[in-house]
């Protein structure tokens, strides 16, 4: 769980007898609340949700990126075979 300071609202929630026997022996076996065994496991859902989330973005830029770096391959050898002969303005 979070290491700062969070507002907490009290819910009430239906789960099916054997999802609230695995809570509360995660509890007993980690000393801490059903309450915060079932907030684990929520923040830990969104967190896999984030890190994919990112990772498709990562993916969407690096496609991106080599798409722009495939389209101005052209203009850059063109650009430097201009230059070529060129002094150096040092």
């Amino acid at each position: 769980m979070s290491t700062h300071s969070t507002a907490v609202r009290k819910i009430t929630i239906s789960l099916p007898d054997e999802l609230v026997a695995f809570a509360d022996q995660q509890a007993l076996e980690t000393n801490t609340s059903r309450s915060q065994v079932i907030s684990l496991a929520l923040e830990y859902i969104r967190d896999l949700e984030e890190a994919h989330l990112a990772a498709e973005g990562y993916q969407f830029y690096a496609a991106e990126a080599e798409e722009f770096a495939a389209a101005s391959a052209t203009a850059v050898a063109e650009a430097m075979a201009l230059n070529e002969g060129v002094p150096d303005a040092n």
